[in-house]
């Protein structure tokens, strides 16, 4: 069974900065479409931003132009780059990869932006 982990979650001032990072382990990294979810207090989880194999990517309008997805399929590694976060970003983001059938979710780690 595939194993993700995040990393990097944490307090930041609006307007700051985190990089989230996601390892993955037991799967075939490289076929895998690879996404970031975020879910806010009372609110349902939302896609933020996909990564395809063939390193298509796509994001949420509430993110454009502030995150940047990639990854580096020969460390099985997929990060999410937050720049300009607003007080709106505080969620718990989850990685995520989807192969046909399969469906893998990490923990979560906790993004709070806040002044």
């Amino acid at each position: 069974q595939a194993q993700l982990v995040e990393s990097g979650g944490g307090s930041v001032q609006p307007g700051g900065s985190l990089r989230l990072s996601c390892a993955a382990s037991r799967i075939i990294f490289s076929v895998y479409t690879m996404n970031w979810y975020r879910q806010a207090p009372g609110k349902q989880r939302e896609l933020v931003a996909s990564i395809s194999d063939a390193l298509r990517t796509n994001y949420a309008d509430s993110v454009k132009g502030r995150f940047t997805i990639s990854r580096d399929n020969a460390k099985n590694t997929v990060d999410l780059q937050m720049n300009g976060l607003k007080p709106e970003d505080t969620a718990v983001y989850y990685c995520n990869g989807r192969y046909r059938t399969v469906d893998s979710w990490g923990q979560g780690t906790q993004v709070s932006v806040s002044g």
